[in-house]
């Protein structure tokens, strides 16, 4: 049988929903049953996934693991494991959910703008998402969860992210006062305390409520990063959450495709006698608040690994390699002589530093070449 995606909508990014599908898999015993549906839940819109699982047979040789759809032929119905592994595998086909289409108040120029947020709506929008983190135990591992049985002595949530933050009484999220330093703050940190719980059991006395547990950090904070870029590309703050580099789930400047996958290239296929000094000058430079003489730092630590290789780059480019240090060594960027110049725009450390990244990269291809 194959498994009808038509009626399904993933509103996790295909690449996770695949990565904790698979490990799922693996899981042993009948819990996984559990893990299954709790990630149908999670990660697809609405509750048809989670239905459709639930009809399905635990056993090929369950009597009910068959039916007649139709007037076609005889279908034997996959049983969950069969199913779920066929939804797992055909990820990338699922459509992914959209917001939906703008209603009338927002056609007529009403309510909210159609064109993007403003900031004072993307401060908002952030503390919903952030509500259906902790919905879905998403902060349990560092907040808490309250419980009937329990004591519910739970750490202090504030207290929590000032001491990392330096700013009180946060939690609960209000945004109404945020300045930028502080929304932004709140996004980094955050960033850092949500961890995926991948069960949960439903207790019922008391109505007590669901509780989570066996919680792990790293696809909580690939899905968060996905949520809220995509808010922060919405609202044009021209910023992001860095997924890789020594600036991991800190804002960095957004980048084009092309830079952003040099930056990949540069900071996974760097030798380990440079990988630190790549990306110390990559978080140097694309820091949110990267200024001039951080920008020329990182540029030093390029220029210091590109000095290292120069009989390299002069092999391959012969008398042309000094023009690679020419400007570095004649302009206000590494020595800091007094007849360097240092009267020019900010724009040309840019250039230097993707010109000095590319050459890196290229320099990096060159000694992988050597070694094949």
């Amino acid at each position: 049988m194959s498994v009808d995606l038509s009626n399904y909508e993933l509103l996790w990014p295909p690449a996770l929903f695949v990565a904790e599908g698979e490990r799922l898999l693996k899981t042993a015993g009948s819990s996984w049953e559990d893990r299954a549906e709790w990630l149908l839940t999670e990660a697809l819109s609405g509750s048809t996934a989670v239905a459709d699982f639930g009809e399905l047979s635990s056993h090929s040789d369950d009597p009910w693991a068959s039916t007649t759809p139709g007037w076609g032929a005889r279908t034997v119905v996959a049983t969950k494991y069969d199913w779920f592994s066929e939804l797992v595998s055909r990820a990338a086909e699922i459509r992914p959910a959209a917001a939906p289409r703008p209603y009338w108040p927002q056609r007529q120029g009403r309510g909210i703008s159609v064109d993007g947020s403003t900031a004072r709506d993307a401060r908002r929008d952030f503390a919903r998402i952030i509500g259906d983190f902790e919905g879905n135990g998403y902060l349990v591992e560092h907040f808490g969860e309250e419980c009937v049985d329990g004591s519910n002595d739970l750490p202090d949530a504030s207290a929590l992210i000032e001491r990392r933050l330096g700013i009180p009484d946060l939690w609960p999220l209000a945004p109404a006062p945020w300045d930028e330093d502080t929304f932004y703050g709140l996004v980094e940190v955050l960033h850092d305390l949500v961890s995926r719980p991948r069960m949960r059991h439903f207790h019922s006395y008391g109505s007590c409520g669901w509780h989570h547990s066996e919680f792990h950090n790293g696809p909580a904070r690939i899905l968060y990063r996905a949520k809220v870029n995509e808010l922060l590309h919405a609202a044009g703050t021209g910023y992001e959450l860095a997924a890789e580099g020594e600036d991991l789930g800190r804002l960095v400047a957004v980048i084009d495709d092309a830079r952003g996958a040099l930056v990949h290239q540069a900071l996974n296929d760097s030798p380990s006698d440079i990988t630190a000094g790549v990306r110390h000058a990559i978080a140097l430079f694309r820091s949110r608040d990267a200024s001039p003489e951080s920008k020329r730092s990182a540029i030093f630590n390029l220029g210091r690994i590109l000095e290292e290789r120069r009989a390299l780059i002069k092999e391959q480019l012969g008398k042309d390699e000094g023009a690679l240090f020419e400007i570095a060594n004649r302009f206000d960027l590494r020595h800091r002589r007094a007849d360097q110049r240092g009267e020019y725009d900010e724009a040309f450390l840019d250039w230097i530093f993707w010109w000095y990244l590319g050459t890196v990269e290229l320099t990096n291809r060159l000694i992988a070449s050597r070694n094949v």
